[in-house]
């Protein structure tokens, strides 16, 4: 935590330098992690020439989060954050309807959550994110210092998260989810992710169909040079409230590919998203444990 607090003083260009060191020492030092990248690649029907920034990139993502974490609550984000496509969040919002932030592990999906309340929350209300709290002890206090920012609420993933979720849109104001994570055995189905089936979570289509919220894309693109971030929002699935989960979850599916084949050089191949969910008491969720 010493070191990690020190480094989050270090300028975010040599934060993600020496990050993109440490991607590519991975990327030569662990077979498993080189075949897994590989393999996702070619899933989705690209060649390295295309998705092998990511190599990097995904080093930079590490890099950049002592920054991200553990950056004073006074120092905002600023200028290193451009907008494109605000409107689109504006415009939901203004109706009253609720909004949902669909963000794939693109770019630096944290930055998108900060941006959110920096921009948005003082007339919005604030942001409820959903998350999983790490295993690790010192892993876990981090993180949860991380969420703990103004205008920031963390939703735990179990039931009562979901419960806090639903009441944050049905008072007109946002939540984020990651919907390219694979949720526990119980909580999602097997849909199409690039023409694989991949466990998918249902939360984001139960989210739209019971409250009317507006689903929509965002990711926070990396520019070079430690330059900052662009916050990218487009339109999301159109999901229907008559669809079933696997049809829901197939529109949310399909929304990921079209953006990650926008920005293939910075999606988290590494990333096991084809693996087995793992089995929890599904029951045990609902105290918000």
């Amino acid at each position: 935590m010493w070191f990690l607090r020190l480094l989050s003083r270090s300028p975010l260009w040599f934060q993600q330098g020496l990050g993109a060191l440490l991607g590519r020492l991975t990327w030569w030092l662990a077979p498993v992690y080189r075949q897994r990248f590989k393999a996702n690649v070619a899933q989705a029907g690209l060649g390295m020439a295309e998705a092998g920034a990511a190599i990097g990139h995904i080093g930079r993502m590490m890099g950049e989060l002592p920054w991200m974490w553990l950056r004073p609550f006074g120092e905002p984000l600023g200028a290193r954050v451009q907008w494109d496509g605000a409107e689109l969040i504006t415009a939901a919002l203004d109706q009253g309807r609720g909004l949902i932030l669909l963000t794939p592990h693109l770019g630096c999906f944290e930055v998108t959550a900060q941006a959110y309340v920096e921009h948005f929350s003082a007339k919005y209300g604030p942001l409820t994110v959903l998350f999983r709290p790490a295993r690790k002890a010192w892993m876990r206090e981090l993180v949860d210092a991380s969420r703990e920012r103004p205008g920031l609420l963390p939703a735990p993933a179990s039931l009562a998260g979901v419960r806090q979720m639903l009441r944050a849109l049905r008072q007109g104001q946002a939540v984020g989810l990651l919907p390219d994570q694979v949720p526990p055995d119980g909580l999602g189905v097997w849909a199409p992710f690039f023409g694989k089936p991949a466990y998918t979570m249902t939360l984001a289509g139960r989210l739209a169909q019971q409250t009317g919220a507006v689903p929509v894309l965002i990711w926070g693109e990396r520019l070079p040079w430690g330059r900052g971030f662009v916050v990218r929002v487009r339109p999301g699935p159109v999901i229907a409230r008559e669809d079933t989960p696997e049809c829901a979850a197939t529109a949310v599916n399909q929304s990921m590919e079209s953006i990650i084949r926008q920005l293939p050089g910075q999606y988290l191949w590494s990333y096991n998203r084809y693996k087995a969910p793992r089995r929890v008491d599904v029951a045990a969720l609902g105290d918000g444990s």
